[in-house]
């Protein structure tokens, strides 16, 4: 159910009741995040507190820390809607993909029941309340303050269902395919799916069809048996495909199962299952393998904000972010530190990205006042059979991971805890290991937490791999989490250093990509291990996007409000950053990035280093046609030989992987880079020039052909530049949106962590000369004509369609 719903910010319970006056309510589509629309204030959820997991000994006022958005309170939504048909016959189930938060349910004025966990998805059977018309479903949503370390959105922010089937039918999440046995050859292929039936009913009445169908529908192989006594309410069948085609990141192969329940050959009900045929293996001393061949997690974290869209979940924004991270070369997503959207894990079955989903940030032990330690004893297990029947289908998912750096980890019974989780894993769904996000390395080596897991995760700490792997049993090691490295994009500081924790007056970071946190590191700190060790199997930076909340290092810093951890900003711009993983990570296109920009009035003869990322071995680099040098990747550089300050401070890991000119003074002008390739031959130009006075808007849509249905998004890319192309990044002027046709404005963002303007005003100052726009279909067919006009320069056009 996405329209007809009506909202109001109140705590008042007869809200609940079917004649309640809801005229005056705002009328809204789910999903919806009231609190994205601000206004943002220092004020909003300020914590008092001391990070502990951050390493902060005395307690600050973090007025940004979850965003600076109006997201606590309690706020009700209600809509009305029939089953048509409805009749004794009839079962029907109310499913939530997520609601945010302490979610209370009422349909036609009786409560439902009531979940805890903003993030996870839950059903109710509402057979005994709903009729065939004027069903009126109410649900109160509270937020409390100190809840959460980062913004975590409100309302009913993922998809709401009403699911009719007959009283004979198969459950929610009623189905488990698995592929225990895969070759070249055959897949054998095993289908399970539970039976919803009268208690007194003879299970010789029911029988199950059982199909698989490959892409194009053509069914491959099928079978039809009765449901025996010995079965329960369960039918469980062995099928095998003949040359299967296996999932992998590179060929998402999906193949559909169909579930046809019959009582006494009366079809009752048909439930469909996409799954891949895939295995997993994880080999002490060897690492990670998918369908019998070594692979490497080249992964990143994920917060489920879709910036300047909040949490309100939507596929074409997520498809988006997936395909600038699979341009990156991204293979894996971890889904910190919550269960995803359905959409996204749908998405990453499809788009060919392997998922550790990650259920819990808190267990007993609180890191926020009001955080899921309060939940855990009664909900923990709830929450998590639920996540694993609702993804335990889908070929992404590889990991299940139970914790983020959970106070546990150093706590007296710590690993008991983890063990209970993790057997609940196993048992729910015993084809896939487990493991857990630390950040105290010494502490779970000697006290078993991480010798209970069966994949133990490592949250930064690199200097402890080696150490940890000659005492675990695993003989394996999986970065969790990595980097953390800060950067602002189109935002350089000099001189150019490694540092930790810098903080600069414009509460940005620089984009030389050489700042990071107390307890973090740098990109090629992870590379150079994950490349050499056999035992690392791969990483999962922090983090692929910018998101709402944990300004680091700007805690305490009001207006900073937004991260900057990401390798692509709020507004899905990608920063330099992006182009370093890009080199490292996709071999197989041609990357040549030239940074910083040349725009430096001011700085004429002084030193402004210049870095190239670049997957080719060597480069020459030019200033106004001046050879300043070729430079080559250094690859004598290992983990040993690097791994003294000296070393960290002349940048030595870097040399392996990065391109520099430490010494080169800026003159305007034209830099430009030539590649080299093992045999020394040029194969590659790339320039960048010193921008002129500013000219013209340029936009850019990511897509030009557009859904009508509502709810598809065109994402415009605004650049300020001079008349010959080039950016001006110092030309940070508002850019006012004027959109006409069969689409609408719905938000926009710069990029910019301290920027206090509204994402849904159709106006946005730019932010090192770009930002971006966003435009949403109406459900109408046509044309869309989207202008941006700025002062003082020539405005920019674009057209869209819809159809």
């Amino acid at each position: 159910m996405e329209q007809g719903w009506k909202f109001t910010r109140s705590n008042q319970p007869e809200f609940s009741s079917v004649d309640c006056n809801d005229d005056n309510w705002q009328s809204v589509t789910v999903p919806h995040d009231w609190a994205i629309y601000g206004p943002f204030s220092a004020t909003n959820d300020q914590q008092t507190v001391a990070i502990a997991e951050d390493g902060q000994q005395e307690v600050m006022n973090h007025a940004g820390r979850t965003g600076g958005l109006p997201f606590v309170g309690t706020g009700w939504y209600r809509v009305k809607f029939d089953v048509p048909g409805f009749d004794q016959h009839t079962n029907v189930s109310l499913v939530f993909d997520g609601a945010m938060s302490n979610p209370v349910v009422y349909l036609n004025g009786e409560k439902v029941g009531h979940w805890a966990y903003g993030y996870n998805s839950f059903h109710f059977d509402i057979t005994s309340l709903v009729r065939q018309q004027g069903n009126v479903l109410a649900v109160q949503l509270t937020n409390l303050p100190e809840s959460s370390r980062w913004y975590p959105g409100a309302g009913l922010y993922r998809n709401v269902h009403v699911v009719v089937t007959h009283k004979v039918h198969i459950p929610v999440w009623g189905t488990y395919v698995t592929t225990p046995k895969v070759t070249k050859e055959f897949a054998k292929v095993n289908l399970v799916a539970n039976v919803v039936r009268p208690a007194l009913s003879d299970a010789g009445d029911y029988s199950m069809k059982i199909s698989i169908s490959d892409k194009e529908g053509n069914v491959l192989v099928s079978t039809k048996r009765e449901l025996a006594d010995y079965d329960g309410n369960q039918f469980q069948q062995e099928l095998f495909l003949e040359n299967p085609q296996l999932w992998h990141p590179d060929n998402p192969y999906l193949y559909k199962a169909l579930f046809s329940l019959y009582e006494k050959e009366e079809l009752k009900d048909e439930y469909v299952t996409h799954f891949g045929v895939r295995s997993i293996e994880f080999i002490p001393n060897e690492g990670f393998y998918l369908n019998g061949c070594k692979t490497h997690f080249k992964g990143v974290c994920l917060h489920h904000d879709s910036g300047p869209l909040g949490a309100a979940v939507n596929k074409a924004a997520l498809r988006r972010q997936l395909l600038i991270l699979k341009d990156m070369g991204c293979n894996a997503i971890r889904t910190s530190h919550n269960m995803p959207a359905p959409e996204l894990v749908s998405l990453c079955d499809e788009m060919g990205f392997m998922l550790m989903v990650e259920t819990f940030d808190e267990w007993r032990m609180a890191k926020c006042k009001n955080g899921y330690h309060l939940y855990f004893d009664e909900w923990a297990e709830k929450d998590l059979v639920n996540v694993i029947h609702q993804f335990r289908n889908n070929p992404s998912v590889v990991l299940w991971c139970i914790g983020n750096e959970v106070p546990e980890q150093g706590a007296k019974g710590g690993s008991k805890v983890a063990r209970f989780l993790q057997d609940i894993c196993h048992r729910e769904d015993p084809t896939r290991p487990v493991t857990v996000g630390m950040d105290k390395p010494k502490s779970v080596i000697t006290n078993n937490f991480a010798a209970v897991l069966d994949v133990p995760g490592f949250n930064y700490r690199t200097f402890m791999y080696q150490e940890n792997y000659s005492r675990l049993p695993q003989e394996l090691i999986l970065g969790c989490e990595t980097a953390s490295t800060v950067s602002s994009r189109g935002v350089y500081k000099f001189p150019v250093e490694r540092k930790a924790m810098q903080k600069y007056e414009d509460h940005q970071s620089s984009s030389y990509d050489l700042e990071y946190c107390d307890w973090s590191n740098l990109p090629e700190d992870d590379f150079v291990q994950h490349e050499d060790l056999p035992y690392c199997m791969g990483e999962f930076v922090w983090t692929g996007f910018d998101y709402l909340g944990e300004p680091t290092p700007y805690y305490t810093d009001w207006p900073s409000h937004s991260s900057l951890f990401g390798i692509v900003d709020l507004a899905g711009i990608p920063k330099d950053r992006y182009y370093l993983y890009r080199s490292h990570w996709n071999k197989e296109e041609e990357t040549l990035h030239i940074l910083p920009h040349w725009n430096w009035k001011g700085r004429e003869g002084e030193v402004t280093p210049v870095f190239v990322y670049t997957n080719y071995p060597a480069a020459e680099l030019f200033i106004n046609g001046k050879s300043q040098g070729v430079q080559k990747k250094d690859l004598s550089v290992t983990w040993e030989n690097s791994n003294d300050e000296d070393s960290l401070q002349e940048l030595k890991r870097q040399k392996r992987y990065r391109l520099m000119w430490m010494d080169t003074l800026y003159e305007p002008g034209t830099l430009r880079v030539v590649a080299y390739d093992e045999q020394g031959q040029a194969v590659a130009g790339k320039e960048i020039h010193t921008a002129g006075e500013p000219y013209a808007l340029e936009l850019t849509a990511d897509r030009s052909l557009l859904t009508a249905d509502g709810k598809d998004l065109a994402f415009i890319t605004v650049r300020i530049t001079d008349k010959y192309g080039n950016l001006c990044t110092d030309a940070d002027r508002q850019v006012r949106f004027h959109v006409k046709g069969a689409g609408w404005y719905r938000a926009g963002a710069n990029g910019n962590p301290v920027s206090l303007e509204l994402f849904h005003e159709p106006q946005m100052t730019l932010f090192n000369g770009m930002l971006t726009g966003i435009i949403q279909t109406t459900g109408d067919a046509g044309e869309i004509i989207v202008e941006a006009t700025a002062r003082g320069v020539k405005k920019g056009r674009i057209s869209l369609h819809s159809r």
